[in-house]
């Protein structure tokens, strides 16, 4: 194993950062346990210093009140800002150990004539309770320790100090080794999660998108298509169908590795041209349908289907299905004499409850442009009224 594989708990650098939204998640939920278990403790010896029970001095109030507004701070920052906290989780668990640790030293100087035991206790939990690096563990864990060695020597017989210096040296030992433990199979867990979300989002492609072209495939397409029409208030959008011009054609005298080129290259430019990054790269469940974002799709064989959102008016839905007609046009190489299309077009509307007039009204406005004389747009006039 070597030095810099052991730093990561047995892991690399690279799988130790690819699970580190983990790390931080579980560093602050461990904050917030252990913070408010503090609050909790800190409370109840609050009421018995003011009470004067139990053997708590009331002359200590000052001390647990001050970590109790302390660990109050943390808690209502953890609690207010979530966000925030996670992606400072480093900072977070600095602020936390601080506060733990330096209650173990104070509660250690206060209690002169014992040997210290708070401080070892708090010593463990922290090791196995947070993961971070296990050089930066060991050069907190040792510069604390140093800390409360030099005060026990300071305040203490040097009888005391030296059973406390022991005792820390095989707390500190421990506290490492759990530490290294813990958070190695925290990791390994972290590195499974990881390989699990891998093999979901491979099955999510399979059943999501069509291999050929990275477009939605026909089921997914609609599927999502529905959802945003469910969704959608007075959204202008528009559903278009397209079909090669003379593809049969291509394929008997071109050959079908040219007409599957000729497929992709009709998948690329609709990406580009809608302004799609590749679909295939994001997972559906993390896609934000609220937002006009178009979709683009493959019916099957030579046929596409695309929504369009994000244009207000029918002139600039036509302006870019031009342009994505012109592109298709200009496609010139291996005796290929460009890409001919029909397009049919037809508006969304608030009556549109599904996709299937929709869809009938767009495959008739196909029909249309293939009478008209191919390789055209053709918008439909007809619009379902509420």
């Amino acid at each position: 194993m070597t030095a810099k594989s052991f730093n990561y708990y047995g892991f690399d650098k690279d799988t130790y950062y690819d699970c580190i939204g983990m790390i931080r998640a579980t560093n602050r939920k461990h904050v917030l346990m252990l913070n408010s278990w503090f609050f909790i403790v800190n409370l109840f010896y609050l009421i018995f210093s003011t009470m004067n029970l139990f053997g708590v001095s009331q002359s200590r109030i000052l001390f647990y009140a001050g970590y109790l507004l302390a660990t109050l701070v943390l808690e209502i920052l953890l609690l207010v800002a979530p966000r925030f906290t996670e992606r400072r989780s480093g900072l977070m668990v600095y602020f936390s150990s601080m506060i733990l640790l330096s209650y173990g030293i104070l509660v250690s100087v206060a209690q002169p004539y014992m040997p210290s035991t708070v401080y070892l206790v708090l010593l463990a939990v922290i090791g196995i309770s947070y993961i971070g690096s296990m050089v930066r563990t060991f050069v907190m864990t040792i510069f604390g320790v140093g800390f409360f060695v030099l005060t026990s020597f300071m305040y203490k017989t040097f009888s005391i100090a030296y059973y406390d210096t022991y005792n820390v040296a095989i707390v500190t030992m421990l506290s490492l080794g759990l530490h290294y433990t813990f958070q190695h199979t925290r990791m390994q867990q972290f590195v499974l999660y990881q390989k699990d979300l891998q093999v979901q989002r491979e099955l999510e492609i399979k059943s999501s998108f069509d291999a050929l072209t990275s477009l939605l495939n026909r089921g997914r397409f609609f599927s999502l298509a529905e959802e945003i029409l469910k969704k959608a208030d007075e959204e202008y959008m528009v559903i278009c169908l397209l079909d090669l011009d003379g593809f049969k054609q291509i394929n008997d005298s071109l050959g079908h590795q040219m007409g599957d080129k000729v497929i992709q290259i009709v998948g690329k430019t609709m990406l580009k041209t809608l302004g799609l990054e590749t679909p295939d790269r994001i997972r559906i469940s993390e896609w934000d349908l609220t937002t006009t974002r178009s979709l683009a799709g493959r019916l099957g064989g030579d046929e596409f289907i695309t929504l369009i959102r994000g244009k207000k008016t029918k002139e600039e839905v036509i302006e870019v299905l031009q342009e994505m007609l012109q592109t298709l046009n200009a496609v010139k190489f291996d005796g290929l004499d460009g890409i001919h299309a029909s397009f049919g077009v037809t508006q969304l509307s608030g009556a549109d409850k599904d996709m299937d007039s929709a869809y009938k009204r767009a495959d008739e406005a196909l029909y249309a442009s293939k009478r008209a004389g191919k390789n055209r747009v053709h918008f439909s006039e007809e619009v379902l009224i509420v």
